[in-house]
């Protein structure tokens, strides 16, 4: 039979004549160990962050700033393990018992820590990218294990799906700083619109009245787009052939085009163009401004809601009174009359 070798039990420690469970001197040697290494790593880390801030570029730095949280975690959950258990067969079994604890306990958690992984391999946006995820709009300012911190931004009103979402109605900051959990990835569909190209197409919806000149108006249109989208329509051919290029994606025009639309009341004239992903709305405005300018002086009016009033229900006026009061309100009913005191 295996001689069987007795492991030495150390005294708990008394206090007051309470026995403390697992308090020995052996534990608490460690426990100091373990809250001195956990400080002397968390120094580490934050040392080692700012100076790949300082030394590198912005993305680089994030990036960088990540890979060093990684490694810090690694090295505190290491020694962590190195201190508290020093025979295999202990934190084997440890391990086995935490992790099934875990996996119970905090699912939510785990599956932000595994998004957490999915981002860093830069499949699904990066830092600075324009981003929609979990309903919420905006450029990506921080990254962690847990969330991704977005600097929201508002919705243009042809976009808008929540009318609780913002109260500034464009692309542009709203100031609020949103914070998601990176388990949204696995959830909801992350928008990007920047990742792959930092361009986008926009539209001017104008509505001019049926019988004007509405080509002259679809010039004015096309003048505006050109006039303010030519450089980056250039820029951007480049970005979209490198897209077509990776994606099986067909041909695409980047040059601005009015689009016709009939409607009830007017003539719906659509000038589409292709912008950066940011300044969207400083571009709109001068083209706006610009439309409206040659408009006025060509004499081209924009169209506004007209209603035609088809059938009208009879009125009847009565006259009251010496001054000839017209609709003074309804005719009292006969039980409203004033009647003689009894």
């Amino acid at each position: 039979m295996p001689t069987q070798i007795p492991i030495p039990q150390e005294p708990a420690l008394h206090l007051f004549g309470v026995t403390f469970i697992g308090a020995t001197q052996a534990n608490l040697v460690k426990l100091g160990l373990s809250v001195g290494w956990i400080v002397l790593v968390s120094v580490g880390v934050r040392l080692l962050r700012a100076a790949v801030a300082k030394l590198t570029a912005k993305k680089v730095g994030f990036w960088g700033r990540q890979g060093v949280s990684i490694l810090g975690a690694l090295v505190m959950v290491g020694g962590l393990l190195s201190i508290w258990f020093e025979q295999p067969q202990q934190l084997a079994t440890a391990v086995g018992l935490v992790t099934a604890g875990v996996a119970f306990a905090l699912q939510r958690v785990i599956t932000a820590v595994a998004g957490y992984l999915v981002i860093l391999r830069g499949s699904t946006f990066n830092l600075g990218d324009r981003i929609e995820m979990s309903r919420v709009r905006g450029d990506v300012i921080a990254l962690n294990f847990m969330q991704t911190t977005i600097m929201e931004m508002g919705e243009s009103p042809g976009e808008t799906s929540d009318k609780t979402a913002s109260w500034v109605h464009s692309r542009q900051y709203t100031g609020r700083i949103v914070t998601v959990s990176n388990a949204k990835i696995f959830e909801d569909p992350v928008y990007n619109y920047s990742k792959e190209m930092k361009y986008i197409w926009d539209e001017i919806h104008l509505p001019v009245p049926y019988g004007a000149d509405y080509a002259r108006v679809e010039r004015i249109l096309l003048e505006a787009a050109r006039r303010h989208t030519e450089d980056l329509s250039r820029i951007g051919r480049a970005a979209l052939d490198e897209l077509q290029r990776r994606y099986d994606l067909p041909d695409t025009n980047t040059e601005p085009r009015v689009y016709c639309r009939l409607t009830d009341n007017w003539i719906e004239l659509a000038v589409r163009f292709f912008v950066s992903d940011h300044g969207v709305r400083e571009r709109k405005n001068r083209m706006a401004r610009e439309i409206l300018e040659k408009m006025t002086a060509e004499g081209l009016q924009v169209a506004s809601g007209t209603y035609a009033i088809v059938q009208m229900p009879d009125l009847k006026v009565r006259l009251d009174g010496a001054h000839g009061a017209a609709f003074p309100g309804p005719a009292p009913r006969p039980d409203d009359r004033p009647r003689p005191n009894a």
